[in-house]
């Protein structure tokens, strides 16, 4: 297990001195009553405090809306399991069986949280600058690349600031169909808009995402 887990430190660019951070960090709560979830929290803090502060000296002439729409980006769930999948962190998370069984080391929101862990369980084991530049070297590509301006928004809020400005009704979701085990829920959306004879309709597992991406709708001037 421990050779496995060098293989780990070297995908994350850190050598724990305390290996039990690391093994605490990959355990997820269906497999132990001792996980990683405390963990997880103080990762995200972290995570958020070191993206901003990036972002803040990085962009100096950037407002504050602008900023949050990046670090929004840099943050999210998706990304991070981006991140995971770089490290092939499902190969050594802990899970139950069921999670196990369900496909769970593939799951964006497990592998999500375990990379939070990863950065609480590097700050415990080590410092604030430790973690601050291992994290910024994870980031670097997607720091260097990321742009402000309206790209950054998500479709949702595009489409309701674009019927705001023509002084039109915001549009309405309703959720139509939920199915599947509560763990692996696939929801389908509707999207009305005043204007549009028909509403436009979105499968997905997550609601947020599903109304994010509402606005492949064809709307003209």
């Amino acid at each position: 297990m421990n050779s496995q887990l060098s293989r780990l430190e070297k995908s994350i660019g850190y050598k724990f001195e305390n290996l039990a951070h690391l093994q605490l960090a990959l355990t997820h709560r269906s497999a132990n009553s001792k996980h990683n979830e405390r963990l997880e929290f103080l990762g995200d803090s972290i995570l958020s405090f070191v993206i901003t502060d990036d972002l803040y000296h990085r962009f100096p002439q950037v407002n504050e809306g602008d900023m949050s729409r990046m670090r929004a980006t840099l943050v999210r769930g998706k990304t991070l399991a981006e991140l995971a999948r770089e490290f092939e962190l499902g190969d050594y998370l802990k899970l139950g069986p069921g999670e196990l069984k369900s496909g769970g080391f593939r799951r964006e929101s497990i592998l999500a949280d375990a990379v939070e862990a990863i950065i609480g369980a590097v700050y415990l084991d080590s410092d604030t600058e430790t973690v601050r530049k291992m994290v910024l070297g994870w980031y670097k590509t997607r720091l260097e690349e990321i742009k402000p301006g309206v790209s950054q928004k998500d479709p949702k809020t595009r489409l309701q600031e674009f019927l705001q400005g023509r002084r039109k009704p915001l549009p309405s979701y309703e959720v139509t169909r939920i199915k599947g085990e509560a763990h692996n829920q696939e929801f389908t959306v509707m999207c009305a808009v005043t204007g549009i004879d028909q509403p436009v309709k979105g499968v997905g597992t997550s609601v947020v995402r599903r109304n994010k991406q509402q606005l492949n709708l064809h709307w003209r001037n």
